[in-house]
This record gives structure tokens, sequence and C-alpha cells, in this order.
């Protein structure tokens, strides 16, 4: 086994998920990108947003390294949620710069400082609010990687196209709708089986 840097292990992790979450959104219209497709509407371009916020906030203003981006849907008296989506005059180009942006924002934060360097988080309750960088990084990473699962299921729905990118869908079994068909009627059947015998 060779040895192993942390901030590069973290970087690698933080990164594909980046990567990921930003595939989701080619080849797209700029409905498809902004439709909500669950109940609570979560969405592709506004997943994207949300954690271009994320990072920023967690990797730059908790270590004392603002940005300067300015983010009016998380200040005070803004609308709830409105992290989570992206008006029609916030352009597709503009939500994807600032998370590029927030990307090397971030990437310079944890370049610079010890993974045992102390934080403050500004919207943790004071006296619980502080945190290694360390943990951030950690935190940030299952955030994205949770936001990048459900950009997953969105996209699927969207045209079927799953997986970490487009050279690997991480389905190992191909893409042969048939398969795919008489896999899920199979499921389909195990399920009402399951709920005829409950």
């Amino acid at each position: 086994m060779t040895a192993s840097d942390p901030k590069t292990d973290l970087h690698f992790y933080l990164q594909s998920a980046r990567d990921a979450l930003l595939w989701k959104l080619e080849g797209l219209s700029e409905y498809d990108i902004r439709r909500p497709l669950t109940p609570t509407g979560t969405n592709l371009l506004g997943l994207v947003k949300h954690v271009a916020g994320v990072e920023l906030g967690y990797l730059g203003d908790t270590f004392g390294r603002p940005s300067g981006e300015p983010l009016p849907w998380v200040e005070d008296g803004a609308e709830p949620n409105a992290d989570m989506w992206a008006t029609a005059d916030e352009s597709r180009e503009h939500i994807v710069e600032l998370y590029r942006r927030a990307w090397a924002h971030a990437d310079v934060t944890i370049d610079a400082l010890a993974l045992d360097t102390i934080g403050r988080v500004p919207w943790w309750p004071s006296g619980r609010d502080e945190v290694t960088l360390h943990h951030a990084v950690v935190r940030v990473i299952a955030d994205t990687h949770r936001h990048a699962g459900h950009a997953d299921i969105i996209r699927e729905l969207i045209d079927g196209a799953v997986g970490m990118n487009k050279g690997n869908d991480s389905m190992g079994l191909g893409s042969d709708p048939a398969w795919w068909e008489k896999y899920r009627s199979r499921l389909e059947h195990a399920a009402q089986e399951a709920d005829r015998d409950a």
C-alpha cells in the first residue's frame, strides 16, 4: 500500500462530487435544469446553487476567508429555500461560474491551512460553532456527494442518463433498456408480492 496525503485524498473526493454534479446539467434545456421533479422542488440548477453557497460558507467564511461573492439568497430576510432554485434571471452560466469560483476559493483555503485549523461557523450557535478544517472539508464532501446523488436521480427521471460522468455510468451492467425494464418489472413484482404477504 502506498502512503497517501490526507489533503490529496479529501480533494479527490470533493472534486469528483463537484464534477459529477455539474455533469448532470450537460445537454439539458433551461427548463429541464430548473424544473422541480420532487414534491419538495428538487431541481438540478438549484442543487448547484446550493453547494456553491455551502463551499463558500464552510470553506471560506468559517475560516475568516470571505470570498466577496454576493449571495443574496443566504442573507437575513431572504426567502426560505432561495438557495435551492434559480430564478429566470439567474443564468446557468452565472450559477456554474459561481460554483467554479467557490471551488477555487475553497481549494485555496484547503491548501493554505492545516487540517487541524479551527474555524467558527457563523450560522451555528455561539459556543458550539468551532470546527476544524478537516471536519469542514468532510462535511462539504458529504453534502456535495449527497446532492450529486439527488442530481443523479433527477437526471435519470429527465432522460435516463445515470452515473458519475459521461464515461462512467457506475452501473456495471451496460445500458440495454430491455434488460433494465425486465429488472425493474422483477423488482415491482417482488414489491407487490411482499405487500400482499404483509
